[in-house]
């Protein structure tokens, strides 16, 4: 569907509220290529999966999804014969140790969530591969249960540094006179004694560096030098033995990488899906019936970003008539009812539960399209009259009988008999393509004109002309008032004004008022 349509009916705010509900780099993605499909097929299977993911939010348990933000780049990786770190591997171990739990979580809801559960059958946890990461790595280092002989060398290392640490301490005995301070410290990993310089020659052994006033000399004794070449024999045998144990542990990782690239994919989808029903649960959100002709049926359907507070609509296009003509004041809600049907049209198209309730219906429409507002005319340099009819034009180029279209104040913005009569001409073609059409305006001539043709009916916003105030209720087969005079009464425009305008219209114009009948 086209971008600028969605766009008009606020769709890229939805949009960016489903992003913000996903964990994953990869659920993400899915959120943000995600559009609305025209294929009933798709829809019917994103709706059922939103709703068995909404089912098992609603039941209290807490979905073992994975945030483990880094583990996409590893995987890509994977196939390129890389020896990975201690890191790298503990974070694959512990992102396999969410697959094999979200796989297990799903299993054990098959009854309440029958389609979704069967994708974690997909799902492989590499158990094998698991348990050795599990074993050998932990805390971002290996452990001694990695193997026997990294064990025995890391004894080795201990024994080596209890050796070095009693003989510094001897030699902090025996060489007090001569030292700066009674302490160790390390250099270059040697350990080292604080000597005066002019005491260099009292203390055998190598100089590691000097302090900033150049009087004390950080010496590694001869014999504290010997132990720690052992210790370093044993450092290298234990990088070897490292270098060893992850090599055969990355190679492992390597042999799964089509396992573990489709786990990521399963994860990703997972996270999109209950992104999608998270979504739906801010608004208390309902599956919809599913027609499989063009029709729209909204049972005290409410729009998604308006709060609670707003007010519930009923309305029903493409049953008894497919056009409906919108009339009422300004601020009414008349516009607020169009982009609440366009809107929830394509949330439905993307497998999102609407805040509606039961009985309401939808069919898939190949084309939802909307002249809502002028905001196309700026960017294109456009009068607003110009950004209508090249909306309108790029409408008729694909409307036919699976497309709904919204049409916000027909006639709007050029001559009113010439924008009166190509506003006819227009409902006319889209009625012989059969096309649904929803559109408001404040012309007696349209209002007319769905009072007289089959196929099309009026409806207005309910007013209360004793307070001036909008009831925001849609009211089907009538036609409404624009309540100008009214209106410019309670906002305080001179009476004598209003009078007179009143006395032109009574003079010069026929209306078509509330009192009668479609």
């Amino acid at each position: 569907m086209n971008e600028m349509n969605l766009k008009r009916l606020e769709y890229n705010i939805i949009k960016e509220k489903l992003i913000a509900f996903t964990v994953s780099s990869g659920g993400r993605k899915l959120a943000e290529q995600h559009k609305p499909s025209s294929q009933e097929t798709e829809v019917r299977e994103w709706l059922v999966e939103t709703e068995e993911a909404a089912n098992l939010l609603a039941s209290g348990t807490s979905v073992p999804l994975s945030v483990m933000e880094g583990i996409e780049p590893f995987l890509a990786q994977l196939g390129k014969g890389r020896i990975y770190n201690e890191q790298e591997l503990g974070l694959l171990g512990s992102w396999l140790a969410s697959v094999s739990h979200m796989k297990q979580y799903m299993d054990a809801k098959r009854e309440i969530a029958p389609k979704i559960s069967g994708y974690a059958d997909e799902m492989n946890g590499c158990p094998d591969l698991r348990e050795q990461l599990e074993r050998c790595i932990r805390h971002g280092a290996l452990t001694d249960q990695a193997s026997a002989k990294l064990a025995d060398v890391r004894r080795h290392i201990l024994q080596a540094e209890g050796k070095i640490e009693r003989k510094v301490n001897q030699t902090l005995g025996r060489y007090k006179s001569a030292l700066q301070e009674h302490l160790v410290s390390r250099r270059n990993g040697h350990y080292v004694l604080p000597v005066k310089r002019e005491h260099r020659k009292q203390v055998p052994g190598t100089v590691w560096g000097e302090s900033a006033s150049g009087q004390t000399l950080f010496i590694e004794p001869t014999d504290v030098a010997e132990l720690h070449s052992e210790w370093q024999m044993w450092k290298g045998e234990e990088e070897r033995e490292r270098m060893i144990l992850l090599s055969e542990l990355s190679e492992q990782a390597e042999s799964q990488a089509t396992k573990l690239m489709w786990n990521l994919e399963v994860m990703a989808a997972f996270d999109f899906i209950f992104a999608r029903a998270k979504l739906s649960r801010t608004w208390d959100g309902i599956t919809v019936r599913l027609s499989t002709h063009p029709v729209i049926k909204l049972v005290n359907a409410k729009h998604p970003l308006l709060g609670k507070e707003c007010k519930p609509l009923n309305v029903s296009i493409g049953q008894e008539w497919r056009q409906l003509i919108i009339t009422g004041p300004n601020t009414g809600g008349k516009t607020i009812t169009l982009k609440t049907v366009g809107l929830l049209a394509v949330m439905v198209q993307s497998g999102l539960l609407i805040p509606a309730e039961t009985g309401t219906t939808f069919g898939v429409f190949e084309h939802v399209l909307a002249d809502v507002g002028d905001g196309q005319s700026i960017e294109r340099s456009l009068s607003t009259f110009s950004a209508h009819m090249a909306n309108l034009k790029e409408m008729l180029d694909v409307a036919g009988g699976r497309s709904l279209l919204l049409l916000d104040e027909l006639a709007a913005g050029t001559d009113p008999g010439e924008g009166i009569a190509l506003s006819i001409a227009l409902l006319e073609e889209l009625l012989e393509r059969r096309a649904l059409v929803a559109a408001t305006t404040h012309f007696n001539e349209i209002k007319r004109y769905a009072a007289d043709t089959a196929g099309c009916t009026n409806a207005r916003m309910a007013f209360d002309p004793e307070t001036l105030y909008p009831l925001y209720r849609l009211e089907i087969g009538e036609a409404g008032d624009s309540y100008a005079f009214a209106i410019a009464r309670r906002f305080g425009l001179p009476e004598q004004v209003v009078q007179r305008a009143e006395m032109r219209a009574a003079a010069g114009q026929v209306n078509i008022s509330s009192s009668e009948r479609a």
